[in-house]
């Protein structure tokens, strides 16, 4: 396997700037992978695509305020943070910029939403940048929501890169697959007999980096935190155990499920770390049927997504949604792979 064999050509005007609006409205590429069979439908048509009895299950998280601007009170030189995980209250991984001016001891001063945040910049070794702050903040509201960079210039309703159904803020990104949730889609799902269960898996930014080595098996991917709620663990073993369908709702939810199923024997109430990297040919434990956003060439999201469904076959739609002018990456539009 090799990694440029999971590359396709994407005209920029393809890159999603705006989200689809309403969010319902996102145009949705139906795979069905025994069948091989490729419909075009709308993300509002869910409820019909799915069966009475199917599982969805979401990733809750919220994408933290987590970039944040400031300077260096020495020089005035601006720098720039992006949060990853906090170790404790004051003591948190970034990503800074630039990063050759992350070196240990250097104070830097951050102009927050919550007033002047300094914060010193602790060993680094070759590793992750650690900040240690003055005091503790509010990561939910402290800085500005940081867009992947390939949006440019959005200045629309912050909420937008949010799930309807997020709760606490402690993701660097957002799990994208659940933009296009409505509440009105989400009722008319419980009302045809199609439940819901809610496990979390904090976005780090490592998620959707490309992988860089020739042999996508060399990839290492940044551990991110997962939990998995003993009601949420108990409706994927029930539904399991009554042959149902479980639907994971983005790349996010399919790494959880399937790390705990493999680490425990069973999906079961977890918090704890996950790495997992899902390539073609690996084995899916637990999920049945996946939604999902059109990925990043040389991603990890799309090469679970052909460990899914097939890489000749998804591949191959790929091309076909750019031909057909589907909108990709976090604002675009969704893919429906089922087992049919």
């Amino acid at each position: 396997m090799r990694t440029d064999e999971f590359v396709f050509d994407l005209p920029p005007e393809l890159i999603a700037q705006e989200p689809a609006e309403p969010r319902d409205s996102a145009r949705l590429m139906v795979l069905r992978f025994k069948s091989q069979s490729v419909e075009h439908r709308s993300v509002r048509d869910l409820p019909e695509l799915l069966r009475r009895g199917d599982l969805v299950v979401v990733n809750n998280t919220r994408v933290m305020a987590a970039r944040l601007f400031g300077k260096r009170p020495d020089t005035g030189g601006k720098v720039e943070a992006l949060l990853v995980r906090p170790f404790t209250d004051t003591t948190w991984e970034v990503l800074f910029k630039p990063a050759r001016q992350a070196r240990p001891g250097r104070r830097v001063v951050f102009e927050t939403h919550e007033g002047a945040l300094a914060a010193t910049v602790l060993g680094r070794d070759d590793g992750p940048v650690v900040l240690e702050f003055e005091r503790a903040f509010d990561p939910a509201t402290v800085g500005e929501m940081p867009l992947p960079p390939y949006i440019k210039g959005f200045h629309g309703d912050p909420e937008r890169y949010q799930t309807v159904y997020s709760r606490d803020a402690a993701s660097a990104a957002a799990p994208t697959a659940g933009l296009h949730f409505t509440p009105g889609l989400l009722e008319q799902l419980r009302a045809g007999g199609i439940d819901r269960a809610e496990v979390t898996l904090e976005v780090g930014p490592g998620t959707f980096r490309p992988v860089s080595v020739d042999n996508p098996h060399d990839h290492i991917l940044h551990s991110e935190h997962v939990t998995v709620p003993a009601d949420a663990a108990t409706a994927v073993t029930r539904a399991r155990r009554e042959q149902r369908r479980i639907v994971a709702v983005g790349t996010t939810v399919v790494r959880t499920l399937e790390h705990v199923s493999r680490e425990r024997g069973a999906v079961e109430a977890y918090d704890g770390w996950t790495g997992l990297r899902i390539l073609p040919g690996d084995r899916f434990q637990v999920v049945n049927a996946l939604l999902t956003n059109f990925h990043l060439p040389k991603s990890t999201l799309l090469m679970l997504v052909c460990a899914f469904a097939g890489q000749e076959f998804v591949m191959e739609a790929y091309r076909e949604a750019v031909r057909e002018r589907y909108r990709f990456f976090s604002f675009g539009d969704a893919m429906l792979l089922l087992p049919e």
